[in-house]
């Protein structure tokens, strides 16, 4: 049975024209002329749709709004987006809705071909992957270490951009995992028998770009004593990594984008074409809209890698992930070296590992816990095992923490502490309120009033910054940043 298409535009011309190109590539299309009847025929019970080509710009739902909706019915079929404008900001609107693809009109045949094909590759994988893998618990993907719905997000992108060769560009922050989540597409892609050669663009000198990635011959230049085979070689029939791609000089951004559309590299001192067939996957924790914008990266590089986003959100987003991390890295460490003691953490500890914003991300994250492996003489990670977490979540000097996490509270201390404090706020006379209006009627700052909120909520918890932090909502680093901004004291502080 051939693969069916739905082709979406208000434009009857178009839609005959997409429809005949439909046809002589073998696929079955069904027409719509605007967003609403699109999504009444994508909740009919007919067969379902293999990929969908959707104009923009249309008079009742535009294409946006149809791929947001798509998203709230939980339909993933792929889509491809027909637009008359080919603007940076039109084509990031798009895929962060959600496009497979991105064609400006009029398509090229060869190019809507390919889209089709790449897009119905997709949903043909995408069956075959959720019944080979259900019960697969080896599957790279299913074994990421996180819980969060953020990642189980990551995790569906990663088995979609598996299913097919399309370029696959991964934003996040440094150390959230990208090049974990690379190798986890190459292990779940055709090609996961095949090479997968990483190159940090970030390191490789100026002047040697474009030999390191395509190769050259002896004798091409100074230094060049023996053949070199080049990255792109080496990648041949695999995946090429290409890490903080938003460091790769201009010259070298052009040189790249002429071997990705054409499939072909000619190494430094050679005369010989050779091609290759390579699948691109890169990396950045740079924002590229911001460097298109300052001249510092090509937009049409940009549009070739960024065919298939994947937006890695940073650890501070995602605690309920911290947890699931720590505990593996325990039984990690441990397995790697018999004489560290420690099999568990302490509550108060794993609370304070939330606490913390971690800027560094995973990669900090551990580290942090290797360095309490070697600190702790105990079974269980106690909060004075992560010596520079505390200084950071609490702010206060590391040396002061040499002492047992816990100690005896003194409450006539707390009370004094208090009142000299946080009490010097004024507090509001109803102690279950807080009063928005000011004397003369009109709103209170929002400033005052949160200051006033988290003066109350230290006294009605006893000073307990914990227990404040998480009534309030918000991480214990923050908390003590707008004690500082506020002016409120450290009243309880030191007594927890």
């Amino acid at each position: 049975m051939s693969a069916q298409i739905l082709i979406v535009d208000d434009d009857p011309v178009q839609r005959r024209l997409l429809e005949g190109a439909a046809n002589r590539l073998g696929y079955s299309a069904q027409l719509c002329d605007g967003g609403e009847a699109a999504l009444e025929a994508m909740a009919s019970d007919a067969a379902p749709f293999d990929a969908i080509l959707l104009d923009l710009v249309m008079p009742d739902i535009d294409g946006l709004e149809v791929m947001h909706a798509m998203r709230e019915r939980d339909i993933e079929t792929p889509v491809i987006v027909l637009t008359a404008q080919g603007g940076i900001e039109v084509v990031i609107s798009a895929m962060r809705a959600g496009a497979f693809d991105f064609l400006v009109k009029p398509v090229a045949p060869e190019r809507l071909k390919s889209a089709l094909q790449a897009a119905v590759k997709v949903t043909t994988r995408q069956t075959g992957v959720a019944t080979t893998t259900a019960h697969d618990p080896a599957t790279a993907a299913r074994t990421m270490v996180a819980g969060s719905e953020a990642m189980d997000r990551v995790r569906s992108l990663m088995r979609k951009a598996a299913a097919s060769d399309i370029p696959v560009l991964i934003e996040g922050e440094s150390g959230t995992g990208k090049e974990l989540i690379a190798r986890a597409i190459q292990a779940e892609s055709a090609r996961k028998k095949k090479p997968f050669i990483v190159v940090n663009c970030g390191a490789i000198p100026e002047n040697l770009i474009e030999s390191i990635l395509f190769g050259h011959e002896k004798g091409a230049f100074t230094g060049a004593t023996e053949k070199h085979t080049g990255k792109f070689v080496e990648a041949d029939g695999g995946t090429l990594f290409l890490d903080e791609i938003g460091e790769l000089p201009l010259e070298a951004q052009v040189k790249l984008l002429r071997a990705i559309q054409e499939g072909e590299i000619e190494p430094v001192g050679s005369r010989t074409i050779r091609r290759v067939d390579i699948r691109f996957i890169s990396a950045t924790n740079r924002d590229l809209i911001e460097a298109i914008k300052a001249g510092r990266f090509r937009e049409d590089l940009f549009y070739r890698l960024n065919v298939f986003p994947i937006l890695v959100p940073p650890l501070r987003q995602r605690d309920t992930d911290i947890p699931v991390l720590v505990r593996h890295f325990i039984d990690m460490y441990h397995r790697e070296e018999r004489s560290f003691r420690a099999r568990g953490i302490s509550p108060r500890a794993l609370g304070l590992l939330q606490s913390h914003d971690w800027p560094g991300n995973i990669r900090q994250l551990q580290n942090a816990i290797f360095r309490a492996m070697v600190l702790c003489d105990g079974d269980v990670l106690e909060e004075t095992d992560f010596p520079q977490i505390q200084a950071q979540v609490h702010g206060i000097d590391p040396k002061e923490l040499s002492g047992p996490p816990e100690r005896p509270r003194d409450p006539s201390r707390d009370k004094a502490l208090f009142e000299t404090g946080v009490r010097s706020q004024k507090l509001p006379s109803e102690p279950d309120a807080l009063k928005l209006l000011d004397t003369s009627g009109n709103v209170r700052p929002l400033v005052e009033i949160e200051a006033e909120a988290i003066a109350f909520a230290i006294e009605h918890y006893g000073g307990q910054m914990s227990e404040v932090a998480r009534r309030l909502g918000i991480g214990r680093s923050t908390l003590y940043r707008k004690l500082k901004e506020y002016d409120l004291g450290h009243a309880g502080i030191a007594a927890e």
